[in-house]
């Protein structure tokens, strides 16, 4: 396991040391969960986005022309 070192403003690791101690955890644990969670849901998403190129890409689908502001709007 690698180590990090972090600059924080004291009053945010106070709150950090306060929210830790109310779940029985340490802030080294919060900090391990949140760059967890947020590289997983980024991962997540790039891969929705390349799912959604791969789908666009298969797709017949064209648009013909260009839309007016009008247009959008005829019933």
């Amino acid at each position: 396991m690698a180590n990090l070192t972090l600059s924080l403003d004291s009053d945010i690791l106070q709150k950090a040391r306060e929210a830790a101690l109310l779940e029985c955890t340490s802030v080294n644990a919060l900090v391990r969960n949140f760059l967890t969670r947020y590289a997983d849901s980024r991962m997540r998403r790039l891969e929705a986005l390349d799912a959604l190129d791969a789908l666009a890409a298969r797709s017949p689908a064209s648009a013909e022309g260009t839309w007016s502001r009008e247009s959008l709007h005829q019933r």
